[in-house]
Formats: C-alpha cells, structure tokens, sequence
C-alpha cells in the first residue's frame, strides 16, 4: 500500500498510527511517501508497520505513488489518500474474491464522511452530494474512471504503462486509466473495499479544488478529445444565478438548511470547475504561467450548452441524508 502525504509531522504520526490498524497478509507492506516540501528527510523505513520515506523534489501526489510504488514489489499496488479512513481489512477486502487475469485496476468504494444537518456547511454539501463516491466518475461511461483515494493497479500493468504522469495537477487517475484501457487491461468494482473520505470543510478550499479539477478536464479533454468537452459559460452562470435564488427562496420557505446548501453549493461547484478549466494543469502552477495559459486560449469547439433546468431542478428537495 502507498499512501502520499503533505503537511505536518503531527498529521504524519496520526497518519502513521491510523494505518497501523490495517491487517497485512504475509509480502504486503504499508508505505507513507512524505511529499511535504522543505521538511528534513527523515525516513523510518524500519520503525513500526508502517515505514515512511520522504520523496519531495516534486510537489505532486501523483509523483510520491510514482516514488513509492519503485520501493515495493507486490503483485498489487494499493493506492489510498491521506485524508481516508480504512476498515482494519481494506486489504483482504481487495483481494476477495481474487481479481481476474486480465483485471489491471481495480476501485474500491469511497464514501463521504457523515456529517450531521447541523455540521458544516461545505463538509454538509459534499456528504448529501456524495462528492467522492467512485461513481461520481463511473458516471461518465466509456471516460469512466476510479478515483485513486481508493484503487488498486496490478504492478504488472502499472509499470507497463508507466505509472502517474507526475507533472499535471489533477487527472493523473483518469489518464492513468485511459492508457490502461488503451494497453488491454480491464477495470473492476471492488464496493466492498471501502474507505471514508473526510471533506474540505470550508468554501474557500472546497472551491479551490474544483479549479484545480476543472484544469484536470480541460487538460484531460485535449488529450482524450470529447472525454470531458466545455460548457457554455453565459448559460452556466444563469443558470447559476437562477438555481441559487429559487432554491434560496424554497429552502427558506420549508425552512430547510439541506435545501439551501444545495442552492448554493452546487452552482458554487460547476461554476469552479468550469471557470478551472482555464487555468493551466501543468506543475509547476505560478501566476506567470496561468497568464500565459489564459492568453493562448481559444473558444473551444464542442460547447455543451447547459439547459435552463440544471441537474436537478431548483426546487426539487435536497437528498436525504440525515445520520
């Protein structure tokens, strides 16, 4: 299992002490790659279950995986964030029933953290969303693809292909997958491999990564042309502007905090990533760079013009979701 991680060396140690509860069949190992910048190397590959090494010469999770899934040499690469919470048997649940021959990627499920009605408003949103259940991706058909909070990738195929591409900011799971697919191997549903995401919990970070996911779909959509094609920008903020006042509207009618989340949320949430979609995914991101990204753009072709209505109609109750 390789986990990457960014941040403090107290968040490190819990990190640590969370996956020491994993249970490990004989030749699996659990890896922390430390990917925070400027923090003294300190590797305890032999200190407890589990070892952390320290890979930061680029600032990028996709290049601490790259870096560890090189110090293992298992059959099967696990790959979760550092922002889950595994079961004690996330690994047995892999691996039963045992995944087929020609199976390359294999995505358990990812569920939000619960958060209850009166919790915070973006952590609220993204739990009654159901933001990063691996279906919200799924949903996509033949673009399609897990997201690597919680995946699995036979080594075999992963070396094959070339693992993570490292220097964009976001969609190195989906183009890992794609080029996967591509070579011949096959993706599989792995529900009961389960995980617990724990969401941003404020609106300035939970916006900030819908930029940085709309720059993933632009980049991935020049790449794999008409995977993830543009919206119509005019329509979209009308419809924004439309959905956010009458669902507002309801919500205070009913009475219904849920209600009113979704009313601001969700056109919070497309706007983001539409309006991302102009920024650069190439790492390293600096102002020089997105002013020089944003000069070259051209009106793309293939607009999907979003309909008045938006998915779902304002009006219609938010999901039930009450723990």
């Amino acid at each position: 299992m390789v986990v990457p991680f960014r941040g403090a060396p107290a968040g490190l140690e819990a990190l640590r002490a969370g996956l020491a509860r994993l249970r490990t069949r004989p030749g699996d190992s659990v890896l922390v790659v430390d990917n925070t910048p400027g923090r003294t190397r300190l590797d305890t590959a032999a200190d407890g279950p589990v070892s952390v090494v320290h890979e930061a010469a680029v600032p990028a999770p996709a290049y601490a995986r790259n870096r560890g899934a090189e110090r293992g040499s298992a059959e099967w690469l696990v790959f979760i964030d550092a922002d889950v919470i595994p079961p004690e048997d996330l690994i047995e649940a892999y691996f039963d029933p045992p995944p087929r021959t020609g199976t390359g990627l294999m995505a358990g499920g990812v569920e939000d953290e619960p958060v209850y009605a009166d919790g915070p408003a973006v952590a609220r949103y993204a739990y009654l969303r159901r933001f990063m259940s691996q279906e919200d991706t799924f949903r996509f058909g033949d673009w399609g693809y897990p997201k690597t909070a919680n995946a699995a990738c036979r080594r075999a195929a992963f070396e094959a292909v070339g693992g993570f591409r490292d220097d964009i900011r976001a969609g190195e799971d989906a183009d890992l997958t794609f080029r996967l697919r591509s070579a011949g191997w096959a993706v599989e549903r792995r529900e009961r491999a389960s995980v617990v995401h724990r969401n941003r919990q404020t609106a300035r970070a939970f916006a900030a990564q819908k930029l940085c996911h709309g720059a993933g779909a632009a980049w991935l959509d020049r790449e794999y042309p008409g995977a993830f094609p543009p919206r119509g920008r005019p329509g979209l903020v009308w419809w924004g502007i439309r959905h956010a006042a009458t669902g507002l509207t309801a919500a205070a009618r009913a009475r219904d905090r849920d209600w009113a989340l979704w009313a601001l949320f969700e056109p919070l949430e497309h706007l983001a990533h539409e309006f991302g979609r102009s920024l650069p995914n190439e790492r390293p991101l600096t102002a020089r760079s997105a002013i020089r990204h944003l000069l070259s753009l051209r009106e793309p072709p293939g607009v999907v013009r979003m309909r008045d209505a938006g998915p779902p109609r304002a009006g219609e109750a938010a999901p039930e979701r009450r723990p």
